[in-house]
């Protein structure tokens, strides 16, 4: 089968390729991909900047239809279609997996960077890491499922959002712009989407398009002088920072009101933050870091994907066959694309 593989450590060294096609062990399902998302740590895997074992095959933002069960299966049947959450080789036995939180076990193996992901035709997934997704959704809208997951559980279950909060999203990426739309979803009722000059265009014109009340680009417009005019000097409840940029991280403190939350979720790729934390301190700020996702919240992104309250597929911008994925990585870096869709 043809897969988009990493073939060895440094920078580039993607290949598509033929690879064997897996079959499903114990408690395992053989599932046939029928769209696979590109994610940021694919872009980061490409570029040596995120851990990997390769080679390995790219990708871990999949729907599929499960076409053969491996010994054991006892939930599921061929033909279902289903989503899957990245937690693979979790050892089950660390005090966080038997906490529940098998997302972060020291021991986790996801696709695309830990074992063979779904940039491919075919994925071996353990069955106890499935969704089912309803006849309603296509296959290209439940492959944002994944980042919309992230977010769900990052906004609404980390950083406890409330109905009416006033949020500022700071980076309208794909994942910015989604955890903008779960803020909406779960009842905000004013989001500022901020951006950067190179966000003018394509991301802060998706921002506009998706109805966000305040769309600032941070290059002309002053952010915080925005936030204290809108909420009478109070500042923002909540401010979820998607851009991973050092500085944007420092500037949350600034535009949070006192009591208020950040959200962090962005990634720095490794450089260092001045934060002000003295600042945060005398606003006793709730920080909360987040990182992948926990169970119930791909059951609540699927429901609520599935309702139309929260409209993820309006983040694609680009579906591509597998064969044109050098198109589809270019498009992304170049920020011509938000999320780009393959076609294995």
């Amino acid at each position: 089968m043809q897969a988009l593989v990493k073939t060895r450590k440094g920078v580039g060294f993607l290949e598509l390729m033929e690879m064997p096609e897996p079959r499903p062990g114990s408690g395992e399902v053989l599932i046939e991909v029928k769209a696979a998302g590109i994610c940021g740590s694919d872009l980061h895997v490409k570029h040596d900047r995120f851990p990997y074992w390769p080679p390995v095959i790219l990708g871990h933002e999949f729907s599929g239809v499960i076409v053969e069960l491996g010994p054991d299966c006892r939930c599921y049947r061929t033909g279902e279609r289903v989503v899957g959450e990245p937690h693979t080789r979790h050892c089950g036995v660390c005090y966080l997996c038997r906490t529940g939180n098998i997302q972060i076990c020291p021991e986790k193996r996801s696709p695309g960077w830990g074992i063979h992901g779904c940039m491919t035709r075919y994925l071996v997934m353990p069955e106890k890491l499935l969704h089912r997704i309803p006849d309603s959704m296509d296959y290209d809208t439940a492959a944002i499922v994944e980042p919309t997951a992230n977010t769900v559980h990052d906004v609404i279950e980390r950083a406890g959002i409330v109905a009416g909060d006033f949020v500022v999203v700071i980076g309208p990426g794909p994942i910015g712009l989604l955890a903008g739309l779960t803020a909406r979803t779960a009842g905000a009722r004013h989001v500022v989407m901020a951006g950067a000059a190179a966000d003018e265009g394509l991301r802060l014109d998706k921002a506009r398009e998706l109805g966000f009340e305040t769309v600032l680009n941070v290059s002309r417009d002053n952010l915080a002088e925005a936030v204290k005019t809108l909420t009478g000097g109070i500042g923002a409840d909540l401010v979820i920072e998607c851009s991973g940029a050092p500085a944007a991280i420092a500037g949350t403190v600034e535009l949070a009101r006192k009591k208020g939350k950040i959200c962090a979720i962005g990634l720095t790729g490794g450089r260092t933050v001045d934060f002000p934390w003295e600042k945060a301190a005398f606003k006793a700020l709730d920080v909360v870091f987040c990182m992948s996702t926990s169970y119930t919240s791909w059951n609540r992104a699927i429901d609520l994907i599935g309702s139309g309250l929260l409209p993820a597929q309006k983040v694609i911008t680009h579906r591509l066959p597998l064969a044109e994925w050098e198109k589809a990585f270019s498009e992304l870096e170049a920020q011509k694309a938000l999320k780009v869709i393959l076609h294995p």
